[in-house]
This record gives C-alpha cells, sequence and structure tokens, in this order.
C-alpha cells in the first residue's frame, strides 16, 4: 500500500506489495524489493536499492548525497540488503568516486535510532549499530558485529566478524574478528566469548582462536614472530585463518 500523500518519482521501481507511509519521498532511480516498509517522512534519495523484506521506520534518511568535500555530485549508489531494520532518524550516505562509488549494507542489519554510516562504508550481514553509533568514511564492518551506543569510528578503520565494542567507544584503529573492544580509546578486552557461543562457536574452536589472541596480544611478540608462533602452536581451523590474516592485512595498524 503506497500512502497517498507519499511522494514517488516515476522511475522508481517498486514491488507491488511495499508499503510506503504518508509524506515519504522516492526519489528517481530507486529499486524497493518485494515486502518492505517504509514508515511516514522517510526519504529515499536517488541511486538506491533495498532489497526485499526491508523495514524503514520514519524520518530516517537513505542515499543522501556524501557529506564529502571531495565530492563534486558524480553519480554514485547505496544498496540496502534484504532484512535490514533502519530506525527513526538514521542515515546513510552514498557512495563517492574515490570510494568506488558504492556505500552497501548488508543483510539483516539492525540499525537503530541515530545511527549514521557514512560514504563508501560496507558492512557485512547481521551487523547490529545501537543508537547513535557513526560510521566515518570507508569503514567496513565484518559479519554478525556489534557496536554499541554512540560508537565512532574513524574512517577507513576495520572491525572483523562478531567483533563487539562497548558504548561510547572511539574506535581509531582496525578491531580484529572475535574480539571484545571498549573504551575512550577503545582496546581490547578478550574473546567475544557471549556472542561467539550465541551463535554456535564450538567450545574447542573457541579455544583455538583464545590461543591465537594470546600468543598475539598478551605476551609481547611482534606481529611477525606472533604469526610464526600461531602458524606453530595453533590449530589452523578457519576462525584461526580468519583472525591472523585480518591482522597481517591491516593497513591502519590492530587496536591493542
Amino acid at each position: 500500500m503506497i500512502h497517498p500523500t507519499a511522494i514517488i518519482d516515476p522511475s522508481a521501481e517498486i514491488d507491488a506489495d511495499v508499503t510506503i507511509g504518508p509524506f515519504s519521498i522516492i526519489k528517481s532511480d530507486v529499486c524497493i524489493g518485494s515486502g518492505t516498509t517504509i514508515g511516514p517522512y522517510a526519504t529515499i534519495d536517488q541511486y538506491v536499492t533495498i532489497g526485499s523484506d526491508c523495514q524503514i521506520f520514519q524520518y530516517s534518511s537513505v542515499g543522501a548525497a556524501p557529506q564529502d568535500l571531495k565530492f563534486t555530485g558524480e553519480k554514485s549508489y547505496l544498496k540496502i540488503g534484504s532484512g535490514t531494520i533502519i530506525r527513526e532518524f538514521a542515515t546513510i550516505n552514498r557512495g563517492t568516486e574515490l570510494g568506488g562509488g558504492y556505500t552497501e549494507v548488508g543483510e539483516n542489519n539492525y540499525l537503530m535510532a541515530y545511527t549514521h554510516i557514512a560514504h563508501d562504508c560496507i558492512t557485512g550481514h547481521n551487523v547490529v549499530l545501537a543508537n547513535n553509533a557513526t560510521l566515518a568514511g570507508h569503514v567496513v564492518v565484518g559479519n554478525h558485529a556489534t557496536l554499541g551506543g554512540f560508537v565512532a569510528v574513524h574512517q577507513f578503520s576495520k572491525i572483523g566478524d562478531y567483533a563487539y565494542i562497548g558504548g561510547k567507544s572511539a574506535v581509531i584503529k582496525d578491531i580484529p574478528p572475535y574480539v571484545i573492544a571498549s573504551g575512550e580509546r577503545a582496546s581490547l578486552h578478550g574473546l567475544n566469548n557471549v556472542g561467539l557461543k550465541r551463535n554456535g562457536f564450538s567450545k574447542a574452536s573457541i579455544g583455538e582462536i583464545k590461543k591465537a589472541y594470546r600468543i598475539v596480544f598478551r605476551i609481547g611478540l611482534t606481529i611477525k614472530q606472533a604469526s610464526e608462533r600461531v602458524k606453530a602452536e595453533v590449530e589452523q581451523i578457519p576462525e584461526v585463518k580468519n583472525f591472523m590474516g585480518f591482522i597481517k592485512n591491516s593497513s591502519r595498524g590492530i587496536t591493542r
């Protein structure tokens, strides 16, 4: 159902069972998938693709131009994955030419009220951003990561799979997979044991990740030394390979 007060550009492609509330604005070159609901007073800007079964609440701004002084009006895009929930007053910006032209929000994300995802960010699936969490430009967030309220992530930072970042933390370097980070300047506080167990990780897998974590972060080794020791002493299950690969490939440096 589309409310008669909604303003919809004729070029928008909207599936038949999409619901659009009163006074919402759907601009040109927008695609909205089956079963998606858009509440009142929301704005979907141009060049946005929204998957199926999403919920976009009132007053959210989806796909506005990047807040980047280098942006000169070039065509750029935003993609929202299926099953994603975007709560009140959340803002998500399109990409820029420098960043590849795309911002992408993965499937089944939960973006709470007043969250912000800036230009050229990429989030995986099942990501949670609690109220007022903010991603600066070019941030990458892995699958099943959770950011607490008022978390602020520096541009070009990366957050690994299943990481948990406590509320009111400032993230200025990369956060490895499977860990907990928190603090005014985020620091590591061990593994995200609760999150890993809830997501079905076995006790044995968690044990191997913990061994790798201790070698890298608790005995004063360089990354090269730690990598060699992890390879020699820890079972090379996929999670350990993911953990070590993320650390070795970090360009901003790793939070400790």
